[in-house]
């Protein structure tokens, strides 16, 4: 029999881990009792943690089909359209092009999930989950992105035991797998640039009512992508100057879109490959949006350690 060598067995566990263990034990198989389950719905004080467990489990369970309802109904437009005013069965079915049979259970669906609601005279609106997809680019854009996760996780086994980076995901982010990146073309980065760009304003406001950026001279966003965040910064602090680097392809887009917002005159742009080139000196905060959790841990730690250099003593 072989044995492990004594420096990599493990530890022995304490008395409290020890105790921990056969107290955890002691739940798993409670929980896992149908006869604890049912006497636990059945008991008045335990029955409102029972059904928000069972509620839980059935949501993981049905998950997949409500974010696949959710990208239906993005897709076809549905609540822009009861935007307008509310819609019956047959008008939205002549709409979205679809059977009368598919519309039903797409509207019933959705219903079910607080999308839409069910009004009086046979007709649909906007339930309190949809109202706030209405005209909602960054939502819209995310949840159509997902397609490409769905592609990926419809044999989850298969693709973990494959260990393969070479996935639909990966391949909407060119950047993740290629050796050059800063030599990526500009319509190859124009799928996942434009969602960036979309989808930006999610967090930008948050960042900017959350953190003052008056106390700073320059601030320097890291992978900035087509300018969204810098825009929002702008409008922020009026007399803060703005630089952006990212991809060279990306840094491209941006400065077309700076010059839109009118404020090509105050961002200097610069592209490179943060993993690789040095970052432009000259700020006193950098920002890093949506960036650092988008790598893996030595990427991260490289990323951030540019940052540093490229800050003076104090910088943020």
């Amino acid at each position: 029999m072989q044995t492990l060598p004594v420096a990599s067995r493990p530890a022995a566990p304490s008395w409290r881990a020890a105790w921990g263990d056969r107290w955890l034990a002691l739940r798993d198989r409670l929980l896992s009792s149908r006869a604890f389950q049912r006497r636990a719905a059945a008991f008045a004080p335990t029955r409102p943690i029972a059904q928000q467990r069972a509620a839980a489990l059935f949501d993981l369970v049905a998950g997949f089909v409500y974010s696949q309802v959710l990208l239906a109904c993005v897709e076809l437009g549905l609540f822009d359209s009861l935007a307008r005013g509310p819609m019956t069965l047959g008008d939205i079915a002549h709409q979205a092009d679809l059977p009368s049979e598919s519309a039903e259970r797409l509207l019933a669906a959705a219903v079910a999930l607080r999308l839409l609601e069910r009004r009086s005279g046979g007709r649909f609106g906007l339930g309190e989950l949809g109202a706030p997809m209405v005209d909602n680019t960054a939502l819209a854009a995310l949840v159509a992105h997902h397609r490409a996760l769905y592609a990926d996780l419809a044999d989850p086994v298969a693709l973990l035991r494959s260990g393969s980076r070479e996935t639909a995901l990966a391949r909407y982010w060119p950047y993740a797998g290629a050796a050059r990146p800063e030599g990526l073309p500009l319509d190859s980065v124009a799928g996942y640039s434009a969602l960036m760009a979309a989808s930006q304003p999610l967090v930008c406001d948050e960042i900017l009512d959350a953190y003052p950026l008056h106390g700073h001279r320059c601030l320097l966003d890291v992978g900035g992508g087509e300018g969204s965040f810098v825009i929002g910064a702008a409008a922020h602090a009026p007399s803060l100057r703005l630089m952006l680097f990212d991809l060279p392809a990306v840094a491209e887009r941006a400065r077309r879109r700076c010059a839109a917002a009118g404020i090509g005159e105050r961002v200097r742009i610069e592209g490179g490959s943060f993993l690789a080139d040095a970052l432009p000196e000259g700020a006193d905060i950098a920002t890093l949006v949506r960036v650092i959790h988008d790598h893996d841990d030595a990427s991260a730690l490289c990323i951030l350690s540019a940052v540093r250099r490229a800050l003076p003593r104090g910088g943020t």
